[in-house]
């Protein structure tokens, strides 16, 4: 790097502010300490030492109005220790930009997020953190219901011992008569099921616990059950067991399986009363219509639940979309290894491995809470995403499970440190009456979804949308207006406006590359 000699505009400024004080004495212990400080700055080649230095006498300056001169070092000293500081940095940043500008920002971002970090745990606990306590209910829920530890660590006896009726679930939940007497309301209508594993995430003696919420019902879905809306698939259903919204996308709603049945669920209506597996006849009407037509490029196996369809089906019907030329990609959507993360072996890892070597393939999950993420469940993911191209996650906006900065903040971050790429957040469906009572307003969600710039990483924050006939964007504009040839921007984090130079549209109108000038 080349030296330089000359200050840049922060620095310049930067001395005008140290050395604008009041120019009298300080206490002893101050000076000394200074005056070390600057001898290690000038003597060593750490920019950090100049760094602390020069933070120090701006913390002077600006809480006891002191120039550095209290401590002898006049403003050409200074002006050497900066140019030091510059030619040091590999990147030739300026001593006024890293402690006068740099230092501010940070400070400021640092003081919005503190109140986040501080309540995150207490608000929004993950299962990471609550792993001990959950533990202990998985011990207790294994001596209640009489499971061996063969069949808790088993696919298979998480199905066979899953809770569906009232009864089991008071055997394992410390649940007041009250709303037991509505569980049971809602089960003579709707079907409940919840893996002992999954319970064993409720932290039982919380009525508004962000699992429970999930996985057992209210009374509010009899009570408000009113007139549903047709489900979308009525309207969207061109071919047996297929949704089609968009030329190039299809679903296949291969089964009506899951191993727990949410209590927010788009379908829950028509779930049925009785697991399903569809006949061959039935998929292989499916995939006749993908065959045909060489438009679709990305087909989502879904239900129901994906992975709760046998190795064998799922195998299979992978292998048909892989063999059409024109299919490009797949994904299957699954709660599986949130639910049911013992379904996770490595014969399915080797079906998904298999598949994800001819085409991509993507897992699309649904975590609404960090509670949901533990340690089984991140290693189910991790081993996931090493043999597929993507895991995404899908939330869905509910009332007191993660409408608060905070508590999708959170999701949003555990998640993806557990391999899983936080993509939708979805606004709850108005399609079903029986769920009016978790909706949030979209303002709300849109306050959540655009506080989280600036204060999480960009990857971590996922699009916000409502289904409405397809997939549409709820996120607020943060173009503002135009000022001649400017874009008045708003940084959405913290509500400053800034101005964004436009291209011009004269040079966007000209021939590509220039060319023009050559005719």
């Amino acid at each position: 790097m080349l030296f330089k000699e000359h200050l840049d505009e922060y620095t310049e400024d930067f001395f005008d502010l140290l050395y604008s004080g009041e120019h009298r004495e300080d206490s002893a212990e101050d000076a000394s300490r200074v005056r070390e400080m600057i001898q290690k700055a000038q003597s060593g080649n750490c920019v950090q030492d100049i760094v602390d230095l020069f933070l120090f006498l701006k913390q002077a300056r600006m809480e006891k109005g002191l120039s550095p001169e209290f401590t002898g070092l006049a403003r050409s000293d200074a002006l050497g220790l900066a140019l030091k500081h510059q030619n040091l940095d590999e990147h030739g940043v300026s001593l006024g930009g890293r402690v006068n500008q740099a230092a501010s920002i940070v400070q400021q971002a640092g003081d919005r997020v503190n109140s986040y970090l501080e309540a995150r745990d207490r608000e929004a606990p993950s299962g990471m953190l609550l792993w001990e306590r959950i533990q202990e209910n998985h011990s207790r829920i294994r001596e209640v219901l009489g499971m061996s530890m063969q069949d808790w660590d088993s696919f298979s006896g998480q199905l066979k011992y899953a809770i569906e009726s009232p009864q089991t679930l008071e055997s394992i939940l410390n649940l007041p008569p009250r709303a037991l007497e509505e569980v049971g309301r809602v089960t003579r209508d709707y079907r409940m099921r919840l893996t002992p594993y999954y319970a064993g995430l409720i932290m039982p003696e919380r009525l508004d616990d962000p699992v429970l919420l999930q996985a057992v019902p209210t009374g509010e879905m009899v009570d408000n059950a009113g007139i549903e809306i047709p489900p979308v698939a009525a309207d969207h259903s061109p071919a047996r067991l297929i949704d089609q919204f968009y030329p190039r996308v299809v679903t296949i709603k291969a089964t009506n399986m899951c191993a727990m049945y949410c209590t927010h669920c788009l379908r829950i209506a028509h779930i049925g009363k009785k697991d399903r597996i569809y006949t061959e006849q039935a998929y292989g009407e499916a995939l006749d219509y993908i065959r045909r037509d060489t438009r679709i490029r990305d087909v989502l196996i879904t239900g129901g639940d994906a992975f709760m369809l046998p190795n064998k089906v799922l195998r299979n019907i992978l292998a048909e979309l892989d063999s059409m030329d024109h299919v490009r990609l797949k994904r299957l959507g699954t709660r599986i290894p949130v639910t049911t993360p013992q379904r996770v072996d490595q014969e399915l890892l080797d079906i998904l491995e298999e598949s994800n070597d001819k085409k991509p393939l993507r897992v699309v999950t649904q975590i609404n809470t960090a509670q949901e993420i533990t340690p089984v469940s991140r290693e189910a993911f991790k081993q996931i995403s090493r043999v597929v191209f993507a895991v995404l996650n899908q939330a869905v906006l509910l009332k007191g499970i993660n409408d608060t900065f905070v508590k999708m903040a959170h999701l949003c971050e555990t998640i993806q440190e557990a391999y899983v790429r936080p993509y939708y957040i979805f606004n709850c469906s108005y399609r079903n009456p029986q769920f009016s009572h978790l909706r949030v307003p979209v303002e709300k969600g849109r306050d959540i979804v655009e506080g989280m710039y600036g204060n999480i990483s960009g990857d971590a924050i996922p699009r916000y949308i409502a289904t409405a006939g397809g997939k549409i964007p709820l996120h607020r504009s943060n173009v503002l207006g135009r000022d001649q040839g400017d874009i008045i921007l708003q940084k959405p984090w913290s509500g400053e406006q800034v101005k964004y130079p436009d291209a011009d549209p004269e040079v966007y109108s000209e021939s590509r590359w220039g060319l023009k000038r050559y005719e």
